[in-house]
């Protein structure tokens, strides 16, 4: 049930993000996209981990990968079959990013370790 309630936590994020969030920027410009962002990831920040709706297991990396699903699918839903291929190299270009940016957490942490442990 716990991974469930993660699945809707971070679809409704996904869905207030997608369809609200333009809006906001339309019709109030940069300050209506920070307002947005304050108050639809501050609300569903608040839903999903201090309610705990959201897993914290690790199955999510915290609401963006279901932000991202949701908008992806959303593009699939609207634009049929075609908008996601043409999506794929966007989300391969993404997941290299992520696994580059992973091996730089990771090499940071050994270096901050092995720092601390010549420092002790």
């Amino acid at each position: 049930m716990k991974h469930l309630g993660t699945i809707f936590g971070t679809a409704i994020a996904g869905m207030f993000v997608m369809s609200v969030w333009g809006k906001f920027v339309e019709a109030y410009g940069i300050g209506g996209g920070w307002f947005a962002g304050l108050a639809i990831i501050g609300t569903m920040w608040f839903l999903n981990h201090y309610v705990g709706i959201h897993n914290n297991d690790g199955a999510w990396v915290d609401m963006a990968l279901g932000i991202g699903v949701t908008g992806t699918m959303r593009g699939i839903f609207e634009g049929g079959i075609q908008a996601g291929i043409e999506s794929l190299p966007t989300l391969l270009v993404t997941v290299i990013g992520g696994l580059f940016g992973g091996l730089a957490a990771y090499k940071l942490e050994v270096y901050l370790a092995k720092k601390e442990e010549a420092n002790a």
